[in-house]
């Protein structure tokens, strides 16, 4: 399997395992353990245990790399899982956010730039008009 493709399944696996970590955390915080996966509960007893020595902070980290690492031979990586390439984050209390960098977009001028947000929402909104007067047309077509 080529690097490319190895390296879009490890950011695939990352992703996927920070988001269910996350949320396997908060169940668990909720009341929810039973009603997780048996591989979620083994690795958030694993996580626990380790609170027991090290911070919540590098527990967690680990716990992360425990699961992307599970998920990068799932999803069909070859070899061990590559270390991801360290992100910017910024924590307030409990909460991380994790800031990346934006990529510029290509087409777009500076000027038009403010009209984006506003023909994204206006397409769905002309595509369900112009369904709807088809509709009404083939109605009054069919009855006559």
């Amino acid at each position: 399997m080529s690097s490319s493709a190895n390296t879009s399944i490890a950011k695939k696996a990352r992703t996927k395992a920070e988001a269910d970590f996350a949320t396997w955390l908060m169940m668990a915080k909720l009341g929810g353990f039973d009603d997780l996966p048996s591989n979620a509960q083994s690795f958030l007893t694993d996580y626990r245990a380790r609170l027991e020595t090290m911070s919540e902070d590098e527990s967690t980290a680990l716990a992360v790399r425990e699961v992307y690492s599970a998920y990068y031979s799932e999803m069909g990586g070859v070899g061990a899982a590559p270390e991801p390439k360290a992100r910017i984050s910024t924590t307030k209390g409990k909460i991380v956010r994790v800031q990346r960098r934006l990529k510029p977009q290509a087409g777009l001028s500076a000027e038009r730039h403010w009209m984006s947000p506003m023909i994204r929402t206006f397409r769905p909104a002309l595509l369900i008009l112009a369904i709807m007067v088809a509709l009404i047309v083939t109605y009054r077509f069919l009855m006559l």
